[in-house]
């Protein structure tokens, strides 16, 4: 599946564009690549975290079975 790209502008400090172009050169990239790279996997790992978190949270809703009766009142507090 081809999924439309869309430009973007950022505004960055002169220091840290530098450094992200050296960055970007030492890796045989560009910068749009490494922003994509990094955005991508910020949003995969918020979607990965929400499932989990879901499913988290169906578990304890529906409860877990310890197969655990609690005896009376005096075995619990025999001594």
């Amino acid at each position: 599946m081809c999924r439309m790209k869309t430009n973007i502008t950022l505004k960055l400090d002169s220091d840290l564009l530098r450094e992200a172009r050296i960055l970007a050169a030492e890796d045989d990239t560009s910068i749009s690549a490494m922003l994509a790279a990094r955005l991508e996997q910020i949003v995969r790992e918020r979607k990965n975290y929400q499932r989990a978190r879901k499913r988290a949270l169906s578990r304890l809703r529906q409860g877990l079975d310890l197969g655990w009766t609690p005896g009376s009142r005096e075995e619990l507090h025999e001594r």
